[in-house]
């Protein structure tokens, strides 16, 4: 049975490192929106573009889904409508659907970030690091439920 993964968390929480590994183990098709961006030379706060790139990406993991492909998302996830409608594409089109939550402390996820960041990476800096955690809609227990398979860090402990 083919597999939809997704991948939820705040930036810095370690979705890339973990789309990778499991992109290779599986194998699946990874798509992830700030590679692309990057790759196309478009700025990755541009909302408008990206939430086109998304849709393309969501119709593209459909059709691979149909073709039996693995596919991983990792597009963060941050509500629980995102996450609820992807669960009902992927078991509509008979897959297993996976939701891989990434969490960790707000001091651990800026240190990275700024980690990152001081490696060339478009900054994301406190700041906005905070302003995102005020939308960001972690999953609970009940939600994570839902799935067939899940993977949760710890929940973050914010400072």
């Amino acid at each position: 049975m083919t597999r939809l993964i997704l991948l939820c968390g705040l930036p810095g929480s370690g979705k890339t490192t973990m789309a990778k590994r499991l992109a290779a183990e599986i194998p699946a098709v990874r798509l992830c929106p700030d590679e692309w961006l990057a790759g196309l030379g478009v700025d990755l706060f541009d909302e408008q573009f990206r939430d086109k790139l998304e849709r393309q990406f969501r119709t593209l993991a459909q059709d691979l889904l149909r073709l039996g492909q693995n596919v991983v998302l990792e597009f963060g996830f941050w509500s629980r409508a995102e996450r609820d409608q992807m669960r009902d594409i992927g078991r509509a089109l008979g897959a297993h659907v996976e939701l891989h939550y990434l969490a960790a402390p707000f001091d651990e996820l800026v240190r990275r970030l700024e980690k990152r960041n001081s490696e060339g990476a478009v900054p994301v800096t406190r700041e906005l690091l905070i302003e995102y955690a005020k939308v960001f809609e972690a999953p609970d227990q009940d939600e994570l439920d839902l799935f067939d398979v899940t993977a949760s860090a710890d929940r973050p402990q914010w400072s």
